[in-house]
């Protein structure tokens, strides 16, 4: 059996923190760390919805990624110098967008849209899923926020949501991918699901070799095993245990 640069169990979760309110103007705000990788993602609400939402008395979830220059080991460029976002960015903040959304009842929003901003200010692998766990929690404190001010009758989110890594490195299954485990993967894969076990995304890649369905029903369930974990994480963190 292989032993992690971390001395971590194979299907063993980084250490995880989540810090809540980590910002002060946000509607929501939080601080993800999974191990070393660290994510601030935000929620700001706005007045009204994209152009396909208007009149249909439902809101809007979209959703920006960025890293920040000092966030890897050689500067990484503002993404505004040049001009454009990258399209890996583009990608993984559709991702989260879509991902949210999967589990809130847009039409109990109202004509409302949230901005969920998710800025990498470490990373080590894991950024994408990262994103999509802490920004969970940043959305749901910036419904519940509506609440409070009578905005909203009830917080729209139907249930949990989370996301994480897993790969196969040296022929051994691997859950939470660190960056020198990722970049010498033999299969890559991000998994996001809900609390009640489904999927809402599924993105998993052979790295030279092909690989078998039985590689991908055990990453899978090892998938979901650190999504439940995960869950219990962000549970603790907004009941504040």
């Amino acid at each position: 059996m292989m032993i992690r640069t971390d001395r971590r169990k194979l299907n063993e979760l980084r250490k995880i923190t989540i810090v809540r309110n980590y910002l002060k103007y946000p509607d929501g705000s939080v601080l993800i760390q999974c191990g070393d990788t660290k994510v601030i993602c935000t929620a700001i609400v706005e007045a009204g919805v994209p152009n396909h939402r208007k009149g249909s008395g439902g809101g809007w979830i979209s959703a920006e990624y960025s890293m920040i220059p000092g966030s890897t080991a050689e500067r990484a460029s503002r993404e505004a110098h040049g001009g454009k976002i990258k399209g890996r960015s583009l990608e993984i903040q559709r991702l989260v967008g879509r991902s949210l959304r999967a589990v809130v009842d847009l039409d109990l929003m109202g004509e409302i849209s949230v901005m969920i901003d998710s800025d990498v200010i470490q990373a080590d692998g894991g950024t994408r899923t990262a994103s999509i766990t802490g920004s969970f929690v940043a959305l749901h404190d910036a419904f519940q926020k509506l609440v409070r001010e009578g905005k909203i009758k009830k917080n729209p989110i139907k249930e949990y949501l989370a996301a994480t890594s897993v790969g196969v490195v040296g022929g051994e299954n691997l859950l939470d991918l660190a960056y020198d485990e990722d970049s010498k993967a033999d299969v890559d894969m991000n998994v996001v699901m809900t609390e009640s076990g489904n999927f809402v995304e599924i993105q998993g890649t052979a790295e030279g070799k092909a690989f078998p369905k039985k590689t991908l029903d055990e990453l899978l369930d090892l998938g979901e095993k650190g999504v439940k974990e995960l869950i219990l994480i962000q549970k603790k963190a907004i009941e504040g245990k």
